[in-house]
């Protein structure tokens, strides 16, 4: 299983959307498109999954930079999430 990265889209964007860009290129598995959390509003990026990693970083080459309703894609392998705040709740300190 391979997660892909796509920003950079407009707030309209549905998953359906997402979804008949990626097929093309290959079985998706997963389509999330994240929303903020008060206001269930998208916040221009998603995150969709597919099974076969060639099919994965064939779609990514293939539509990085590629336009949806107007705004153009950054499509990447996504990365680990960062982690948060620590067990305790305090925050980090800057070494800056």
């Amino acid at each position: 299983m391979k997660s892909i990265f796509v920003g950079n889209l407009d707030f309209s964007t549905t998953e359906d959307m997402i979804r008949a860009l990626f097929t093309p290129h290959g079985s998706v598995d997963r389509i999330t498109v994240i929303t903020d959390r008060e206001t269930g509003r998208s916040r221009g990026f998603a995150f969709v999954e597919m099974a076969d990693a060639g099919e994965a970083d064939r779609a990514v080459a293939a539509l990085n930079g590629s336009n949806l309703n107007g705004r153009p894609l950054n499509v990447s392998e996504a990365r680990p999430k960062p982690m948060g705040r620590p067990p305790d709740g305090q925050r980090r300190e800057s070494r800056w």
